[in-house]
């Protein structure tokens, strides 16, 4: 890691099935994210509204994946915590939710103020697992779920980005199933579609390089998008801004990956 954020105090953790940020919250804007998103405010509160008309205000804030939302929040940072859905058990997400917005909701915000002092003064998070972030947001490792073998590979060779496509007929083939048997089998291990999954996959490894001065072009190259346009559509989608803006508003973050989440910028 470099020594941006350092004084910022802007942050991110990238693990493989956690992403763990302090960052500038801004104006509002509507996102929808693929995994569940835990909000808590670094000071004061936060403002969240749902596109169905929802409206909350609290210190900290749960929202289900793939939920379009908007936050403000108080203070100008504030932490987010990234669980991917496919990691946990079914209905692990909805317990989680229930015990962080319960009668303790306290304690788990101080333990995840407390991560976050932490994490920004790190010079590295390679001994910092999922499972060591769990414990030290939540008091404890979060459930894991027992994939098949046959969605596991897939998943696994989605999140190599080598700048092959990866596709449901190429993932059915390695599976041995036709590709409407893998498509239903893929929804029915993660609770999420085939598509949907790879698309928000996408997004979320862009992050890896968000505090990178690279080519916006041949990135959205080498993580999977077929042309610049898709890119720029499908990441405003998912973070509520455009790609160049969220590199623009990066230049101070300091990211730290675990040793089994690489990043390693394309060619310029």
């Amino acid at each position: 890691m470099d020594d941006k954020g350092h004084d910022s105090g802007h942050v991110m953790l990238i693990t493989p099935e956690r992403v763990f940020y302090a960052v500038l919250v801004g104006r509002p804007r509507e996102r929808c994210q693929g995994a569940f998103n835990v909000y808590v405010a670094l000071k004061g509160g936060l403002w969240l509204t749902t596109s169905d008309g929802e409206e909350r205000y609290g210190e900290m804030l749960v929202v289900p994946p793939n939920t379009r939302h908007a936050l403000t929040s108080e203070h100008r940072s504030a932490i987010a915590i990234l669980i991917e859905p496919e990691s946990l058990p079914a209905g692990a997400l909805d317990d989680l939710g229930e015990r962080l917005t319960g009668p303790h909701q306290g304690l788990f915000i101080s333990k995840i103020r407390g991560a976050y002092d932490m994490l920004r003064h790190r010079q590295n998070g390679e001994d910092i697992t999922g499972a060591r972030l769990d414990a030290m947001c939540f008091g404890e490792a979060l459930p894991r779920r027992a994939l098949d073998p046959r969605v596991a590979r897939a998943i696994a060779q989605i999140g190599r980005f080598s700048g092959e496509p990866v596709t449901a007929a190429s993932c059915a083939a390695a599976a041995g199933l036709s590709s409407s048997r893998f498509l239903h089998l893929f929804k029915e291990e993660t609770g999420i579609a085939f598509r949907s999954f790879r698309a928000w996959k996408r997004a979320r490894h862009l992050l890896h390089f968000a505090n990178q001065d690279i080519n916006l072009a041949h990135l959205a190259q080498d993580i999977g998008y077929p042309d610049s346009t898709h890119f720029s559509h499908s990441i405003r989608r998912f973070y509520g801004l455009k790609p160049r803006a969220i590199f623009s508003g990066s230049r101070d973050l300091a990211i730290l990956r675990s040793g089994s989440s690489v990043g390693e910028a394309p060619s310029a």
